[in-house]
């Protein structure tokens, strides 16, 4: 029984939704526009201010694709509605970042610049202070494209186990190791 599945989604007072053909659903709100192909097994009905999904069996298959885009028209509806955010900090000597337009100009500790560009629906700011951690804010109405930029910028430094070096997080709690021990 899929519990996520069954939840209705509450639509906000400035979002609208539509369903066209195929069971492509639209959700528009104040930040912008998002569309997503839902399986043509599920039907979708907007009732008042909610978002309701149902499946027509109750075999596994469908079941899994209830919660699934039950929870993909949730996070379009909030993105569109509210926005998302990911914050990410470089620890490390030397290591820093600046936004140029849609392009992340980073260095961290390797020999050379790394220039990284984004997707034109990421919004991307540098904060750089003294005596802190140079920090990247990417902020969009897609949490999927937004999640993997993040991972991306993650991968290039990800932060090592004994000094904590690389791109983490903010908030993230890393599994330190203690390293060698001198012998008396």
């Amino acid at each position: 029984m899929s519990r996520i599945g069954k939840l209705p989604v509450n639509l906000p007072k400035n979002v609208t939704v539509t369903i066209g053909e195929d069971n492509v659903v639209s959700v528009k709100g104040p930040l912008g526009e998002l569309s997503q192909a839902v399986d043509k097994d599920l039907s979708i009905e907007v009732a008042g201010n909610t978002l309701v999904l149902s499946r027509p069996s109750e075999s596994k298959n469908h079941k899994s694709m209830h919660g699934l885009y039950r929870a993909l028209l949730a996070n379009m509806v909030t993105g569109v509605s509210e926005g998302y955010s990911k914050k990410l900090e470089l620890v490390g000597v030397g290591y820093r970042a600046e936004a140029k337009g849609q392009q992340l100009e980073m260095s961290l500790g390797y020999s050379h610049e790394i220039i990284i560009e984004l997707p034109e629906e990421v919004q991307v700011e540098t904060k750089t202070e003294r005596r802190s951690n140079p920090v990247i804010t990417l902020k969009s109405i897609d949490k999927q494209l937004i999640g993997h930029v993040a991972a991306k910028i993650r991968s290039l430094r990800p932060p090592e186990p004994y000094k904590g070096k690389g791109i983490k997080f903010v908030g993230e709690k890393l599994r330190r190791k203690a390293g060698k021990s001198a012998s008396v």
